[in-house]
């Protein structure tokens, strides 16, 4: 029995899987199909016949080819060192500075985002690895965020590691992503370095009613959103008296912050701003600029002596942070073997575990918290870059 057509829509592409007998069947129909064809309020195709010839041009596919070949171009030959967007077919903005960045003409919220080039990348690795700067300070002076130099250089270092081991290198990708995409110099700057993400403690909205004669700052605002009570007159007015040793009181001993809360839901007090962007120093250069302008060389030696001050208090805190590591394991390497086992005390109580037994701070009651680095779907290459 011949398959039964439904009156609809039936693609070309059925054709081959339709028998001899089944194709004349169906042809039969046609007429009568035909006959049922509803009114010209619904397209002709609905009625025709079948055929294997291709489909005639449309409209919009005329004038699409149409476009391609008088507007568009352009876009088949790409001039080195500029974009080739679709910007550069609109006679009226292809002139604009605005045109290397702005890929459609309809859309100009959506911009293409400039990468460093290869004399600013190999700038940083300078700096960093054969100058023996801080990131922070290589971060400031080419205005470079401190994740994106710390990734630089490891990136560069493993660049280079490669070269030595004799293995191949993606060179004629790169210059061509180089040549075809926005391109940062040396000389001009990277991107904003002291932009602060949106603090999940900040989500909600308080109406927090406060005398006419409190002064209430950052500060507060911060102690508000943690459900931290208010501070001591003494210590709110010393901090406001000097803002420059409140930084650095917070910045140089994060781990002196307060902290609220019970158990698992214990947090530190929210921070403000200023203490909280990656650059805190930089308000406070500016502060003092803006006290006593006319002083430049005493604000170059403040800046670099507060920058040397917090690189120390950090290399301090992880060095500090190594040691206790290495007092909580012991090491214990068997004779005539390559293998070193490394034994560390771990406390499972309700306190480490968890409720359900998977907390971070402690392995399970049982087997402990599995390790998916072998199961599939997860992501194995690192997410972000510890500065």
């Amino acid at each position: 029995m011949a398959p039964r057509i439904q009156n609809s829509v039936v693609s070309n592409s059925l054709l081959p899987y339709l028998s001899t007998s089944s194709t004349s069947s169906s042809s039969t129909c046609l007429p009568r199909l035909a006959t049922t064809c509803p009114s010209s309020h619904e397209s002709w195709r609905s009625c025709r016949s079948f055929s294997s010839t291709p489909a005639p041009q449309t409209r919009r596919r005329r004038e699409m080819f149409a476009w391609l070949n008088t507007e568009a171009s352009i876009l088949r030959s790409h001039t080195p060192g500029t974009t080739n967007y679709l910007m550069r077919t609109n006679p009226k903005l292809r002139e604009l500075p605005v045109a290397e960045t702005r890929l459609f003409p309809a859309n100009p919220a959506y911009r293409s985002e400039s990468i460093l080039s290869e004399e600013l990348r190999e700038e940083i690795y300078n700096r960093v690895v054969k100058q023996k700067k801080s990131v922070r300070a290589v971060s400031v002076e080419l205005r470079v965020d401190m994740r994106r130099v710390a990734a630089v250089v490891r990136l560069v270092e493993l660049e280079k590691r490669m070269e030595k081991q004799g293995k191949s290198l993606a060179l004629p990708y790169a210059r061509a992503i180089h040549e075809m995409v926005p391109v940062t110099p040396l000389d001009k700057p990277h991107e904003e370095i002291n932009d602060l993400p949106v603090h999940r403690l900040t989500n909600p909205q308080i109406f927090y009613p406060v005398s006419e004669s409190r002064q209430f700052n950052r500060v507060d605002a911060g102690r508000v959103f943690s459900a931290a009570p208010a501070l001591e007159h003494e210590q709110a007015a010393k901090d406001v008296a000097d803002p420059s040793e409140a930084i650095s009181r917070v910045t140089q001993n994060p781990s002196h912050i307060e902290l609220v809360g019970k158990g698992e839901e214990e947090q530190q007090v929210l921070q403000p701003a200023d203490v909280r962007i990656p650059h805190p120093h930089m308000v406070t250069s500016t502060r003092d600029i803006r006290l006593v302008p006319n002083e430049s060389a005493k604000h170059g030696e403040l800046y670099q002596a507060r920058l040397s001050k917090q690189d120390a208090a950090d290399q301090e805190r992880k060095r500090l942070i190594q040691e206790r590591k290495e007092k909580q394991t012991q090491r214990v390497q068997p004779a005539d073997s390559r293998f070193e086992f490394r034994i560390n005390d771990v406390v499972v109580s309700q306190e480490t575990t968890g409720k359900d037994g998977r907390n971070a701070r402690a392995p399970g009651r049982r087997y402990g918290v599995p390790n998916y680095d072998r199961k599939k779907g997860q992501v194995k290459i690192p997410t972000r870059v510890e500065v």
